[in-house]
């Protein structure tokens, strides 16, 4: 996969992602606000419910009271009228007349307004009934001058008398709140009742949430009130109670709903939480396969950094077989057995060369498998590290390096595997020397720290970068030097080191500075 298509993909999945993760936040939000309007559209409902209840409650209250004062007075009604009218109508074919006329009558009651106020006077509250006739009259002479000849009598009359309600109920409400806008807040209606109107209208309503309540006269606030009210611009809301003759309120019932985001939140919680879970699955859906993307695209890197590699390794000994059988060839050379024999053993030791690199590989693919043998026996450590310096004494020698041996450890015996043991301090000489552009100087130290014994082989090679440091046991791995292959080596003998110590119960890690060399530090536990 080339980076421009690496770069689109990722970028393509990551504009996808943010565009799911912004549409679940718009949703959550939409309906956040979805909820709050409904929640206040609820409450107004209920405010409106409640204003209009406790006006015909207070108002029913005082009819029935006014209705056992007058009924207690024991008075006749003083009856007056208040208007008279009529019209008539006359069939000139028939002479056929018609007269209507309709008397409204008010009977008066002296009730005392002592059951309101005892200092004051007595109040006229009316109650107003009403009489309607029709005539009909069939003599010519029913009529003289306009007026109606009273000694006739109509053959006709239909009578009709009856309350009218509209004109007493408009009276008494006129009559109550004038006399009910004096009374103190306190006494026209109870916290308790107030409480429990409030709760069964929010109930209906399905706002089922904690509320305080508190009744505010002209911006001040009241005793009327629950325990706990506080008010909050955010979750409180008001409406006027008690509306006067005039259309003016002193009075303002507040409600504050303490726990109004809680609840808000439960309302969309489930849908929520759902929508939540999925987009973290696609998140980690996305994560994991950025990840596996990155992994793949690595592995692509690593495997063409290993053949390039590996190519340059087989390259080398294959060129010196086919010059060192071309000279053999040759027939100044072949009469010559020293020369000859020079050139098999160059022939050997490149051939020993590829095996190596060759075993390397097949060892570590059998090390992850869990195919290789490795089983341990007693072994002193630093004998060990003696025959690994006889492996690599002609390659020092021949760069005109040295090995520095401080053993100090007192204890060293090791339950270990002596051939792979032997090849975990071979493969960090090899690596030493190979990084050391000078003639290669080592140190190997050895001392016990507890129950261990620690190796530590030094070296005054170039160095390496923090970021190697952390990546150097990686299988494959080889720090990056762009097109530059004059570092033998493929990544494996490092990985095949840190598997063989941890199989050891021991561990290995390095301490390096760019330029200033490298120090591989191994501790593997003794045997007691």
């Amino acid at each position: 996969m080339n980076k421009f298509v690496f770069r689109l993909l990722v970028f393509l999945m990551s504009i996808s992602l943010l565009g799911i993760i912004f549409v679940q936040v718009y949703w959550f939000n939409d309906s956040l606000e979805k909820s709050e309007d409904e929640f206040k559209f609820h409450v107004k409902q209920v405010l409106g419910n409640v204003a209009v209840k406790l006006q015909k409650k207070e108002q029913y209250a005082f009819y029935n009271k006014y209705n056992k004062v007058k009924e207690s007075t024991g008075k006749t009604p003083q009856k007056e009228d208040l208007l008279e009218y009529g019209y008539y109508q006359r069939n000139s074919k028939t002479n056929e007349t018609i007269i209507y006329s309709n008397s409204i009558i008010s009977d008066n009651y002296d009730v005392f307004s002592k059951f309101i106020d005892k200092n004051a006077d007595s109040s006229k509250v009316k109650g107003f009934s009403a009489k309607r006739k029709t005539e009909i009259f069939n003599n010519n002479n029913a009529f003289d001058n306009s007026s109606i000849n009273k000694s006739i009598n109509p053959e006709i009359t239909i009578s009709k008398e009856g309350a009218l309600a509209i004109l007493e109920n408009a009276q008494f409400e006129i009559f109550y709140k004038d006399i009910a806008a004096v009374t103190p807040i306190q006494e026209r209606v109870s916290t308790k009742d107030l409480y429990t109107l409030l709760s069964s209208e929010l109930k209906e309503y399905g706002v089922l949430t904690p509320f305080e309540f508190n009744v505010y006269s002209n911006g001040l606030a009241t005793k009327l009130k629950s325990e706990h009210f506080k008010y909050d611009k955010y979750s409180t809301y008001s409406i006027p109670i008690f509306i006067d003759n005039d259309g003016n309120n002193k009075y303002n019932l507040h409600v504050n709903f303490p726990q109004k985001k809680k609840f808000l939140f439960s309302e969309i919680v489930g849908i929520s939480m759902l929508s939540i879970i999925f987009t973290l699955i696609i998140i980690i859906a996305y994560a994991n396969a950025l990840h596996q993307l990155i992994k793949q695209r690595h592995i692509s890197e690593i495997k063409t950094d290993f053949i390039n590699n590996m190519t340059h390794e087989f390259k080398t000994p294959i060129a010196t077989i086919n010059l060192a059988l071309d000279a053999i060839k040759n027939p100044k050379v072949i009469d010559d057995k020293e020369k000859v024999f020079r050139y098999l053993q160059m022939i050997r030791d490149e051939n020993k060369r590829m095996h190596a690199q060759v075993e390397n590989v097949l060892r570590i693919s059998k090390l992850e498998k869990k195919e290789l043998d490795i089983s341990k026996e007693s072994h002193d450590v630093q004998q060990i590290i003696y025959d690994a310096i006889d492996h690599v004494h002609l390659i020092i020698e021949d760069r005109g390096g040295k090995i520095t041996k401080n053993f100090n450890a007192n204890r060293t015996t090791v339950l270990l595997n002596e051939v792979h043991f032997t090849n975990v301090i071979v493969n960090i000489l090899d690596n030493a020397i190979k990084y050391s552009p000078d003639a290669p100087v080592i140190d190997i130290y050895t001392e016990n720290i507890k129950d261990f014994v620690v190796i530590k082989i030094k070296d005054q090679g170039t160095g390496m970068s923090k970021v190697a440091q952390k990546r150097i046991f990686e299988k494959f791995y080889r720090e990056h030097t762009g097109d530059l292959h004059n570092v033998k080596g493929h990544g494996l003998g490092l990985a095949y080191v840190k598997r063989i110590v941890e199989d050891h119960n021991g561990q290995v890690f390095v301490e390096s500075e760019k330029g200033r060399g490298s120090t591989f530090i191994i501790k593997v536990p003794l045997i007691n």
